[in-house]
């Protein structure tokens, strides 16, 4: 079973990423994620946040053990650049171009494991969303005729709420 991860535009480089990306493709996950944590470059942060997240779309989703896991594949795709210009002597500018990333992790089992089956739900479990209305709608009716005789209560509070509510502010 492979699970996929994807992190797009990253600010940084691709070919800055592709290096950690090489050094960390066919690793465990356990192994990828020391190394990264050990490297000194500024791109192993997301590298490493997108490889726990796919560990962590692998053990939600698919049930898989994370110990089982290592990286098949990662790829990193440039992402939209942002053009700006750097001033320089004699009135002159050059470009500049910020490069962003996309970054794409699939995660693969070394012992595949077998599926599960999934538990079939029979009709008779199913619960009507409209039979469970019908039940507190009878509370409610019966709520009601209880409080029938204390109407006095409630015309002494609407008339302090409305005191309360209808003040007038200011000047």
């Amino acid at each position: 079973m492979e699970v996929r991860a994807k992190a797009k535009f990253i600010r940084i480089s691709p070919k800055k990423v592709r290096l950690l990306a090489d050094l960390v493709r066919g690793l465990d996950v356990e192994e990828a994620l020391v190394q990264l944590q050990f490297n000194k470059k500024g791109a192993s942060l997301p590298v490493a946040k997108l490889v726990k997240s796919a560990v962590a779309n692998a053990e939600e989703n698919e049930d898989l053990k994370r110990n089982n896991l290592f990286v098949k594949e990662i790829s990193v795709d440039g992402g939209p650049s942002l053009k700006r210009w750097m001033p320089k002597a004699m009135g002159r500018a050059t470009p500049l171009i910020k490069r962003s990333s996309h970054i794409t992790v699939v995660l693969s089992e070394k012992v595949p494991t077998t599926k599960k089956e999934k538990k079939e739900v029979s009709k008779d479990d199913i619960i009507n969303i409209e039979d469970l209305g019908k039940i507190g709608h009878d509370d409610k009716k019966e709520d009601k005729k209880s409080d029938s005789g204390s109407k006095k209560s409630g015309s002494t509070s609407k008339k302090v709420t409305n005191k309360i509510f209808n003040r007038r502010t200011g000047s």
